[in-house]
C-alpha cells in the first residue's frame, strides 16, 4: 500500500499481524458482545504484568494493569484499552472485539493468557509481574497553513515535545496521503525510536492533496529554473523549511527528512537545490521511475491493477476515492479481453496518469521528465536510501537512485540499506513475511541500529555513527552484511544454464542445433501472479503485500510455465549482487512478454516448509522494447532473438539440501496487462480481436544458451 496509514490513535497489533499473514480474508463476522459482570477489583491483581508471544507477536509486550476499579490492557507504545469482565478470568473490549482469558497452572499461579480477536487466538506467556513502563514522550500538536512562494498554502501538523526546554531539530515527512491524524500517540507508536530522541516532528500534505491548497500532479517534474515563479516539490520543501525556522520556537536550525514510497520520493527530490538547514535525508522505497520499474510499468509491461486501484483514486479526488468491483476475484474482473482498453478513455478524463498511458505508451519525454534518476544526479546532503528485497511496489526505486547518486558520491555520504521486507516492512518487526521467517526482528534492528543513530548524529551531534556503504540482509543465512559497494565487487559471475528435461546447472549446454522448450501463451487463460481468488489490492484479506513470497507451487499444473531446476545442493550457495536473465526466445506472434523467476526450492526435511518455492528474484520484460524503450518495434514471428532481463538482484543463500529453480512464462495476470501477442502501435488502444495465442520457444543449445547469471562471493 502506498503508505496509507490508519488515523486511529490505537489499532491493536493483531490487526496488523493478520494483514501481514494474509489471514483477514478468513475472518467471520463480528461475534456477539459478551455479557459484562462485576468482580472485586483486587481479584484482578494476579493478572497484572507483562505477557508475550515472541513467535507470532515479535517485539510486542501486552501489559495488564488496574487503576482503581478499572482494568486495562496496553500494547507497547499504544494507548491503554479498558477491559470489562465477563467471567472471573475473562475480559473483553467492545471496540476492538477483543477477548482475553487468563491461564493458571495446577498450583493456581497465573502463567499466561489466551488473546482472541475475530476468532484468531494467540497464547501469551506471562514474563513479568509488573506492567511494561510507558516510555512514550508526550508531544504537543499545532497546525499551520504554510505559504509557498506562489501563495499556495500547505496544511502542516507540528508535534513538539511537551515541556521542551532545549532547541531541537526538525524531522519532517511530506505526503499525498493525509497528515490530519498525526498526534502524540501516533508518533510514539509509528516513530518509536525517533520519538524517543525528541525531535520536532513535521507532517505536511503536499499541494493539491488532502487539506492543502493547489493542484496535485503525480511525480511533478522539476521546475524550469529560468522562471523565478516556477514551483516543484523541491521548492515546496525549501519554502516549508524556511517557514519552520522562522516560526517554530526552540528549533536548532537543523532539518532531517524521510518517508516511505511516495513520501520517499519527496525525501529524494528535497535534495535538489536543498535548503542549507537540510542535514539528512532518507528516501525509503522511493518511487523513482513510474514507467521503467516502479508502480506503473516494468520494462514497458503495464501494471494495470495498481494503476487502476491506486493511481485513479489518488488523482480523481483530493482526499482519495473508492474503486468498487462486481466480482470478488480480480482475475475474473480483469479477464474480458479489452476491458481496460474500453475503460481507458473514461479514466483519462479523471486521471492525468491514465491520460499519459493513452498518449505516451512508451518511455518518451513525458515519462522521462518524471524519471528521477535523470535529473537527480548528486547530493550535498547525507542520504540513507532504504528498500526491501520483496517490495511489491518499489524495488526498482531505491536500487536505482542509490546507484545514480553513488556515481558522484565523492564524500562518502550516500548509503544503502536493503532488508528482507515488503513495501515499508521495516516499519514493523520484520521477523516474518508470509510463511518466511528471517530469524530476528530485522525491522526493529534497522530502526534502532541504523536509522535512529543516522539522524541523531547528523541532527543532534549525538554519537559518531556512520553506516556502512551498504547494509544488506542476506536471506537464507539470515544475517546482516556490510559492504563497501553494492553490488559487491568481490564476487564472480556464474551462469545457471537451461538444459533438457527441466535440468538447471552451471554447466554450459553442449547440444548442437537449436534445442528448445516450448509452451503456448493464451491471452484468454493467463498465468495468475498470485493464488486465486485474487482479491482487490486494498481489500480486507488481500495478499497483495506478501505475494512475492508466495509458494510458487500453486502454478504446478500450468502448462504455460516452463521450469528448470538443479539437483539437490550438496553445500550452501550464496549469491550477492545483480541477477540478469539472458533468454534466447522466439514467438509465433509479433510481440511477447517474458517473465523470469529465480526460485529457492526448500529441502524435503524442512517440516511444513518442505518443498516450498520462494521467489528470490523476478521480473517481466515486454518484447517490443528489446531494442529501444522509446521506439517499440514488432518482433519477427518465429525468429530467435536475445532478451536481457534485469532481475534487480538480491543477497541470498540457497541452503544445502535445497534446489535452485528458474521459471519462464509470458503472462502475470491481472497485475500486468496481457500482451496481445500481435504487435499494435499502442496496447492501450488494442481491440479484443488483436489478442491471439502464441507458441513460445526458449532455446537452450550450446550456441543459444538461455541462462540466469548471478554473482557468487569469492571465498
Amino acid at each position: 500500500m502506498k503508505n496509507r496509514q490508519n488515523l486511529r490513535p490505537y489499532i491493536l497489533f493483531i490487526a496488523l499481524l493478520l494483514s501481514v499473514h494474509g489471514l483477514l480474508a478468513q475472518q467471520p463476522t463480528t461475534a456477539p458482545t459478551p455479557v459484562a459482570i462485576q468482580i472485586e477489583p483486587a481479584s484482578f491483581d494476579p493478572y497484572v504484568g507483562q505477557y508475550q508471544d515472541p513467535e507470532n507477536l515479535p517485539g510486542r509486550v501486552v501489559s495488564f494493569f488496574r487503576e482503581g476499579n478499572k482494568f486495562y490492557l496496553r500494547v507497547t507504545n499504544q494507548d491503554k484499552l479498558e477491559m470489562t469482565p465477563s467471567a472471573a478470568n475473562r475480559f473483553f473490549t467492545v471496540e476492538l472485539n477483543l477477548d482475553v482469558e487468563f491461564r493458571r497452572d495446577a498450583s493456581g499461579k497465573v502463567t499466561g493468557a489466551k488473546l482472541t480477536q475475530q476468532r484468531t487466538s494467540f497464547e501469551l506467556k506471562k514474563t513479568a509481574d509488573a506492567p511494561e513502563p510507558d516510555l512514550r514522550i508526550p508531544y504537543t500538536r499545532t497546525e499551520a497553513m504554510i505559504p509557498m512562494r506562489d501563495g499556495t498554502k500547505l496544511f502542516t501538523v507540528i508535534l513538539a515535545p511537551e515541556g521542551q526546554t532545549e532547541n531541537l531539530p526538525f524531522y519532517m515527512e511530506r505526503t499525498p496521503y493525509g497528515v490530519a491524524g498525526w498526534n502524540s500517540a501516533r508518533v510514539n507508536g509509528a516513530k518509536t525510536e525517533l520519538a524517543r530522541e525528541r525531535y520536532i516532528f513535521v507532517f505536511q500534505d503536499i499541494r493539491g492533496r488532502q487539506d492543502s491548497e493547489g493542484v496535485f500532479e503525480m511525480l511533478r517534474p522539476p521546475r524550469d529554473k529560468r522562471d523565478p515563479k516556477s514551483i516543484d516539490e523541491s521548492t515546496d520543501t525549501y519554502d516549508t523549511i524556511e517557514w519552520l525556522l522562522k516560526n517554530v520556537p526552540k528549533n536548532s536550525g537543523r532539518v532531517g527528512i524521510g518517508g516511505v514510497s511516495y513520501p520517499g520520493w519527496l525525501a529524494a527530490v528535497a535534495l535538489i537545490d536543498p535548503h542549507p538547514a537540510l542535514k539528512a535525508s532518507s528516501p525509503q522505497a522511493p518511487v523513482i521511475d513510474l514507467w521503467m520499474g516502479d508502480d506503473f510499468m516494468h520494462n514497458g509491461a503495464f501494471r494495470q491493477t495498481y494503476a487502476y486501484e491506486w493511481a485513479l483514486p489518488l488523482e480523481s479526488a483530493k482526499k482519495g476515492g473508492g474503486i468498487t468491483f462486481d466480482k470478488p476475484d480480480m482475475y475474473e474482473w480483469y479477464l474480458p479481453l479489452g476491458r481496460m482498453q474500453t475503460l481507458a478513455p473514461e479514466l483519462a478524463q479523471k486521471s492525468h496518469s491514465w491520460r499519459g498511458f493513452l498518449e505516451h505508451p512508451s518511455w518518451d519525454s513525458y515519462w522521462q521528465a518524471r524519471a528521477t534518476q535523470l535529473y537527480l544526479k548528486d547530493t550535498s546532503v547525507p542520504t540513507l536510501v532504504v528498500g526491501g528485497w520483496w517490495d511489491q511496489e518499489d524495488l526498482y526505486g531505491p536500487l536505482t537512485i542509490y546507484k545514480t547518486l553513488e556515481k558522484t558520491d565523492r564524500d562518502n555520504q550516500v548509503f544503502l540499506v536493503m532488508g528482507p521486507w515488503n513495501h515499508g516492512g521495516w516499519g514493523g518487526p520484520g521477523r516474518r513475511l508470509g510463511a518466511i521467517d528471517f530469524g530476528s526482528d530485522t525491522g526493529r534492528e534497522f530502526r534502532e541500529n541504523i536509522q535512529a543513530p543516522f539522524f541523531a548524529r547528523l541532527l543532534k551531534d549525538k554519537g559518531n555513527y556512520t553506516p556502512p556503504e551498504a547494509s544488506i540482509f542476506r536471506s537464507g543465512a539470515n544475517k546482516w552484511m556490510a559492504y563497501d559497494d553494492w553490488a559487491p565487487k568481490n564476487a564472480r559471475e556464474r551462469s545457471l544454464y537451461f538444459h533438457a528435461n527441466g535440468r538447471l546447472s552451471f554447466d554450459k549446454p553442449a547440444e548442437k542445433g537449436e534445442a528448445f522448450d516450448s509452451y503456448t501463451s493464451d491471452p484468454t487463460d493467463p498465468v495468475p501472479y498470485r493464488k486465486r481468488p485474487v482479491l482487490a489490492t486494498y481489500t480486507t484479506g488481500s495478499s497483495w503485500g506478501i505475494w512475492r513470497v508466495d509458494d510458487q507451487r500453486f502454478l504446478a499444473d500450468r502448462k504455460d510455465v516452463l521450469t528448470w531446476q538443479t539437483d539437490v545442493l550438496t553445500e550452501d550457495l550464496t549469491i550477492s549482487g545483480d541477477i540478469i536473465a539472458n533468454l534466447f526466445g522466439a514467438t509465433s506472434g509479433t510481440d511477447s512478454d517474458w517473465v523470469v523467476k529465480l526460485i529457492d526450492v526448500y529441502g524435503a526435511d524442512e517440516g511444513q516448509m518442505a518443498g516450498y518455492q520462494l521467489m528470490v528474484a523476478d521480473e517481466i520484460f515486454r518484447g517490443r522494447y528489446r531494442q529501444s524503450y522509446e521506439r517499440p518495434k514488432a518482433l519477427e514471428a518465429g525468429k530467435m532473438l536475445e532478451y536481457k532481463v534485469d532481475m534487480r538482484g538480491n543477497d541470498h543463500t540457497f541452503k544445502k539440501g535445497h534446489r535452485i529453480m528458474v521459471q519462464v512464462q509470458s503472462s502475470w495476470f491481472p497485475l500486468y496487462d496481457r500482451n496481445p501477442q500481435t504487435f499494435v502501435p499502442n496496447i492501450f488502444k488494442a481491440k479484443a480481436t488483436d489478442f491471439s495465442p502464441a507458441t513460445q520457444r526458449i532455446f537452450r543449445s550450446a550456441r543459444h544458451a538461455s541462462r540466469v547469471t548471478v554473482s557468487v562471493p569469492n571465498s
